[in-house]
């Protein structure tokens, strides 16, 4: 089964500081691939962006310094507001027998209850948030979460997080049409945490 992480954001522009989170997630997660995506027109934000044509090329350019890494169109290409929780199921749709990962910083982790469907989004892939730099991590629950936060353990704790490995990864650039297939199932309970960093991977029933 290919572990694929999903990587999003505004790269306005892509920078070391994005490359090296994705390689840590693809580390410590052993993800086959890190799929970066370009936002389109986030909901969530107004500010003024350089053109979405641009900020894809930029991502595919710095996309070529690491193989596990890929670029996809698909938050660029949709018309209107685009949803993390629809980029979800497309990706789910194209990879239905993946391990999604949605990969996100402590930040969004932290907002994630005010996000279009969030309760679905949290049963349709596994999570994994890590906090920026020198942010301290978190002793409480967010309180869209349970209680019962996950603590630091080492990732040889956590024996149901090893992969298939499996040879055939995604391709370079994932097209964003979805193909009709079965809807996504609740991806098992998993919980794995580095030792060697604070990106933490919260199973779904951890969420209310």
């Amino acid at each position: 089964m290919p572990r694929i992480g999903l990587f999003g954001g505004t790269f306005d522009p892509i920078h070391n500081g994005h490359l090296h989170i994705a390689r840590r997630f693809a580390d410590e997660l052993e993800l086959e691939s890190v799929i970066l995506l370009p936002a389109g027109d986030p909901y969530h934000k107004t500010a003024p962006r350089t053109p979405a044509h641009h900020r894809l090329a930029m991502a595919e350019i710095a996309a070529q310094a690491d193989s596990r890494l890929a670029v996809s169109d698909c938050d660029i290409v949709r018309q209107g507001a685009t949803y993390t929780h629809d980029t979800v199921q497309i990706f789910r749709q194209h990879f239905p027998a993946a391990e999604l990962w949605l990969l996100l910083g402590m930040d969004s982790l932290l907002q994630l209850h005010t996000w279009h469907r969030w309760p679905n989004l949290v049963r349709q892939c596994r999570i994994a948030a890590a906090p920026a730099p020198r942010q301290q991590p978190r002793s409480s629950p967010p309180p869209h979460c349970k209680p019962g936060w996950p603590k630091p353990l080492p990732k040889a704790a956590c024996t149901s997080c090893k992969p298939s490995r499996c040879p055939s990864a995604p391709a370079k650039s994932a097209n964003s049409s979805p193909p009709n297939t079965p809807a996504p199932t609740s991806p098992p309970p998993c919980s794995a945490i580095s030792s060697n960093t604070n990106c933490i991977a919260i199973p779904a029933y951890n969420f209310r």
